[in-house]
């Protein structure tokens, strides 16, 4: 029987009793078996944390630096490895797996840099008589010990948005995995000790996201790092007290296709965003908006690129869909679109399910108020929607409680300020679609899509306090 990959605790890994197991999920065959973290080893891993952040803060920038370049150096050279991890335990199909190890170094590779560019301010206070002589000093430092809460649609990267930028601010920090993908986690926590981490600054704890709330509740937890469902991000935010809170929440993405775009271009986009990894994004293309115009040749286009899409095996390299993360998320996925076709919509393309494959799925005639529109889908699903006018594209666009990102198909760069301007959204997207994302540019939502933002630079914002000190340089005189 295959030895159940251990917990790390304090950078030290331990054995526990209780263990889960992890399937692939187009087979459902045993993948690997992970011990679970109990009340004790949590309250052990914020003991630790507590005791690693005393010597993570005091550290140089240039120890931080050297730490996260190694960690990517060791990210790179494990990449084949890593990705059959995700592959393995996500689901995920090859092409996609290769590329999000390639952006986790770079993630980390650029939080490096960021990690030497923590800069301060000079501020003059002489403005009036009785403020002269004194000036102000403004420095960011390291806020504490942070919770890292893990997703499975990109274990490894978003493990590194959160564990690198928070190693970059001099904090210590705890990674809770998702349940389904835990492994990529702890191969990660080995290369942060590896790399020169203080062992007691990182621990990795896959458990229950009931027994994570010990974690979220505990007072000596300075940030919370949230990457999941509006419903639960914003429950723990309820009860974290003090705690700083960072959420990266849901979406129902829309992207708006105007008769002025590039329609082959568009719709080739369209069909990656709406479908990579089955649609497991948060800001997968959900609603497509597409100018009346042009809304049948732009049509014809999309669904000749959703049906080129290879679905199957994620194994094989040529695979574009591979399967859903479990049953149970595609069945509600597929409940969804039911709901529309019973409402009215007509499905152009797909719409099957078979255990965890679910096809890529076109729907017309749908409104705003069905679910596969007014919800987050999270599956390989996209609506499209003709529209008149470009001011009602962008209404249509911003109905709704969620507002991720954005995409605006157009040549014309007054349309595209006028969706900058009032798109309620973390990110617009002109020319491309709202699933583009580099790691190093500031990502996150408004609305029920969350708070604050991530990316190297602007978490470890997030993750560091400004203080201010005052000197009279004509005090005592």
């Amino acid at each position: 029987m295959t030895v159940p990959f251990p917990l790390l605790i304090g950078g030290v890994k331990k054995q526990a009793r209780e263990t889960i197991t992890v399937r692939f999920p187009y087979t459902g065959e045993v993948y690997a078996q992970v011990c679970q973290t109990g009340t004790n080893e949590l309250n052990a891993a914020v003991a630790a944390a507590c005791a690693g952040y005393e010597k993570t803060r005091v550290m140089t920038s240039y120890e931080r630096s050297e730490i996260l370049f190694r960690l990517a150096d060791a990210i790179h050279n494990r990449s084949e490895e890593l990705a059959e991890v995700l592959v393995m335990e996500g689901g995920k199909t090859r092409k996609f797996a290769t590329a999000e190890v390639a952006r986790a170094e770079v993630t980390v590779r650029t939080t490096a840099e960021e990690a030497k560019r923590i800069y301060g301010e000079v501020i003059p206070l002489d403005w009036s008589p009785d403020t002269a002589g004194r000036t102000g000093f403004i420095q960011r430092f390291p806020i504490g010990p942070v919770v890292g809460i893990v997703p499975f649609n990109f274990p490894l990267n978003l493990a590194c948005h959160k564990l690198a930028p928070a190693i970059a601010a001099g904090n210590s920090i705890i990674l809770k995995p998702a349940s389904a993908t835990p492994v990529s986690s702890l191969i990660l926590g080995d290369l942060v000790v590896a790399a020169g981490l203080p062992p007691e600054a990182i621990s990795v704890v896959p458990c229950s996201g009931g027994k994570a709330e010990q974690l979220v509740k505990d007072p000596r937890v300075a940030f919370l790092s949230f990457t999941g469902s509006p419903a639960v991000g914003w429950h723990l935010r309820s009860i974290a007290g003090r705690t700083k809170v960072g959420l990266e929440l849901g979406g129902n993405a829309a992207a708006i296709i105007h008769e002025d775009a590039n329609l082959d271009f568009a719709a080739v986009r369209i069909a990656t965003g709406g479908f990579v990894n089955a649609g497991q994004v948060c800001i997968s293309v959900q609603r497509v908006l597409i100018h009346r115009p042009v809304y049948e040749q732009a049509l014809e286009k999309i669904l000749a690129a959703v049906k080129a899409l290879k679905c199957g095996d994620p194994r094989d390299p040529a695979t574009d869909v591979g399967p859903m993360i479990d049953r149970l998320k595609a069945e509600e996925a597929y409940r969804k679109v039911q709901d529309a076709v019973k409402q009215g919509a007509t499905i152009l393309c797909g719409g099957g399910l078979e255990e965890n494959m679910f096809e890529p799925t076109v729907l017309a005639n749908t409104t705003p108020a069905m679910r596969v529109n007014k919800e987050e889908v999270f599956g390989p699903v996209i609506s499209v929607t003709p529209y008149d006018d470009f001011s009602e594209a962008l209404t249509l666009a911003n109905d709704g409680e969620f507002g991720l990102q954005v995409g605006i198909f157009t040549q014309n760069i007054n349309r595209a300020m006028q969706a900058f301007s009032s798109m309620d959204v973390g990110g617009v997207i002109i020319n491309d679609i709202p699933t583009f994302r580099v790691d190093q540019m500031p990502y996150g939502g408004a609305k029920a899509s969350g708070l604050g933002r991530e990316g190297p630079r602007y978490a470890i914002e997030e993750m560091t306090e400004m203080r201010l000190m005052v000197i009279n340089r004509d005090g005592g005189l």
